[in-house]
Order: C-alpha cells, then structure tokens, then sequence
C-alpha cells in the first residue's frame, strides 16, 4: 500500500543513534548505495553512503551531519562491500541494532506489487527476472544475499521500482505483440516507481490539488525516464519491458527502432551479448559525444560532440512531455528530480523552452536558484529532490512493526 509521503527529515547527530535500526540498500552493478535510519514511526536517517567500484578500486563514501569522508577499501564482492560498509559506520551507529535491512529491487514484475519479505520463494521468482534487467537484478539479489550473511536475524525486504506502474491501464502496458506475449510477461513494466512514489506522495502532502489532477514527473539521473500521474496513479511511462525504452541516458540509448537490432545482427554479424554491450553501456551521452555519459561534464565541455549530445538529451525529454500530456489529456504540473533534473537548471531550462503551448515557462532565477516553483506559466514546474531511500525505510518499518 502506497503511503503519503513526505521530503526527507533533517539528518541528526550520529551519537543520539540508539536502540533499533534500519539499513537499506541500493546494489548497483559496481556500487552499494546504503543508508542507515532509526527505527521511528518517522525513520531517522543517521548516516548514508556508498560503496563506488567494487571489483576494481573500490572507495567508500561515507555522509553524517560531520561531512563527508572517502577512502579505499578491499571490496571484490558486493559481501566485501557490505563487511566495509558495517566496519565504517561502527563509530555512527554505536548500541544501534540492525532488525531490517531493505533492498531496491529493479524488477518485480507483473505480480508483486508491494514491498515483499523476502523469502526463499521470493527470492526464486526474482531471479528469474533478471534476463528483464541484466545490469541491475542480478547486483540486487548479491546485495540481498550479503545481508542476509550479515544479519540473519534482520527482516530483509524488497521494494519493487515496478511495483508503482502495475495499475497501468491495458493499452499503456502491452505491445502489438500476439497476446500470448503479454501472458508469458512481455509487457511494460516501469520503473524509477520508488522515486515516483516519494515525489507524488510530497505532493498528496502539500499540493492535493496537484495531487487530484494531472503531473508529469521527470526523473533525470544517469538514469532516466518520465511518469504520468493522474489522482497519484501511474497512467504512462516512457521506460517499457526493460530499463532501456525512452529518454537517452548515461550509456543507455533510449528509443530506438526495434529494426536497429536486428540489422545490427543479421548484416553486421554481432552477437547477442555485443549488442547488449552496445545498447546498456556505450550509448546514450557517452556514445553521443564520445566523451562523458556525466552531464556536468557535458555541459562544462565546449565542443560540438558534447554539444550535440545535449541538443539530443533536450530534444528527447521535450518530446516526451508532449507525448505524456497526451496520455494524460493535458498536465497541470510538470516536476523533476534525480541528480540532472535537480541541479542542473540549464538543463530544465532548455527542456521547458518551447513549451509555452501546454502553458509551460520557467523564471531564469527561480530555475538558478533549484527553487521549489521555478514556474512561471498557468502548468506549474517544480523541482522535489527525490528519496528513494526513504521510501525503502518506510517499509522496512511497517514489516518489522508488523
């Protein structure tokens, strides 16, 4: 059940840590995103971080109320993370123990559609979608299996990011397939639910009337897809069966022609796994410009490959919002988050240029400034950091309460 939900508490002091807590998890295919919370009706985050480039040469970041501090760490193994991860937050989680661990499951596709304990059986049902999302499930379940090693006594819950798309009405979630396809699971799925999900529950809280009408939530992050919401519910999204379809990313290409694919096999004689390779890690900005899938570097770049890249990412986003307020038959707030859609307001800028006939503009210094409204035409923009994480804490609170 989907609760309202709310921005993210102020962080405390790590020495009021005491009694129950909640660690929750986001395995990537090279990192471990991790935050910590106090067990509260509210959770209380205490410390967050990640571990970045396990398998290689891993660094550990760590976040407290006290700053920031990175170091190298001997991390091979996602389980190596995890045994980083505890030894460092020691001195910040001090009497505090862990009797939840929650974990972002990319995929749980068509049936689960609330945060699940995660059982044997469970666990068996999501690895046999990892073929529908090979760079993120396969590090998600090695992320739940080291928990599991470290706390064997801990709730460990899963928190589906397609668990938000599953009311999707019928002709948004299938594609011209024959229809035993769409029986054997080849559907729309959605995902970035756990974003959604926190970013429409701050608007059930503080604007109702948005949340009684029609939003279109960009997502933007390495990362990156759009959601339309009407009364709180998940009615399109631009990200389909896998976290491919849609806007360009990182080094993720986006919409493509499906005859891409199967030129790129039969005449070009690549193989499977290559085109995989092709479409997950050497497209999107990185393969546009041939420089950098990070837009901070794109931007700060002069030349006309980084240029280009934008003008295609922009290009790409602008249409979507069109596409997304003809599903919902007209928008009454356009809202971004992730890392991009948060702080990178030349971005938005240009993103919302052209806009005016949905009754889009944007306040240059408002957008400057990553205010809360930079808009300034009858649709309203907004900027929501998301929190992920906290959604994750929530339910890892209601299972243990439970």
């Amino acid at each position: 059940m989907r609760e309202e939900t709310g921005e993210a508490i102020p962080h405390h002091a790590p020495a009021k840590a005491a009694g129950r807590g909640i660690l929750t998890l986001n395995a990537g295919s090279s990192s471990l995103k991790f935050g910590v919370y106090r067990d509260a009706a509210e959770p209380d985050m205490l410390v967050h971080g990640q571990v970045d480039g396990i398998g290689t040469n891993a660094f550990l970041e760590v976040q407290t109320d006290a700053g920031k501090t990175t170091a190298p760490v001997p991390a091979l193994s996602h389980a190596a993370a995890l045994d980083a991860v505890m030894a460092a937050l020691g001195p910040h989680i001090t009497d505090l123990a862990i009797t939840g661990v929650g974990h972002r499951i990319v995929h749980g596709g068509p049936d689960l559609v609330a945060p699940q304990i995660l059982s044997a059986d469970i666990l068996d049902k999501l690895d046999a979608l990892s073929p529908l999302a090979p760079l993120h499930q396969p590090p998600n379940l090695a992320g739940v299996a080291a928990a599991q090693s470290r706390f064997p006594n801990a709730i460990q819950v899963g928190c589906f990011d397609t668990a938000f798309h599953r009311d999707h009405p019928w002709v948004n979630d299938t594609f011209a397939l024959p229809r035993q396809y769409y029986a054997q699971g080849i559907r729309r799925y959605g995902f970035h639910g756990l974003s959604y999900d926190y970013v429409t529950g701050v608007v059930a809280r503080d604007y109702p009337e948005l949340h009684a009408g029609k939003i279109i939530v960009a997502h933007l992050g390495n990362g990156a897809s759009m959601c339309a919401i009407r009364q709180g519910m998940s009615v399109g999204s631009t990200m389909g069966f896998s976290a491919l379809d849609g806007l360009p990313m990182g080094t993720r290409c986006g919409q493509i022609d499906p005859g891409v694919i199967l030129y790129l096999i039969a005449q070009k004689g690549m193989a499977p796994q290559q085109v995989h390779e092709l479409l997950y890690e050497q497209s999107g900005l990185l393969g546009l410009s041939n420089i950098s899938s990070d837009m901070r570097t794109l931007l700060a770049d002069k030349s006309p490959q980084a240029a280009e890249a934008i003008d295609y990412y922009v290009f790409r986003a602008r249409r979507e919002i069109g596409a997304l307020s003809a599903v919902l038959s007209g928008v009454d707030a356009v809202i971004f988050c992730g890392g991009i859609g948060e702080n990178a307001a030349p971005i938005r800028q240009r993103i919302c240029d052209g806009l005016e006939y949905l009754g889009i503009a944007v306040s240059p210094e408002a957008n400057d400034a990553n205010a809360r409204e930079i808009g300034t035409g009858a649709t309203r923009v907004m900027i929501i950091p998301t929190d992920e994480e906290r959604i994750i804490a929530r339910a890892v609170r209601h299972a243990v309460a439970a």
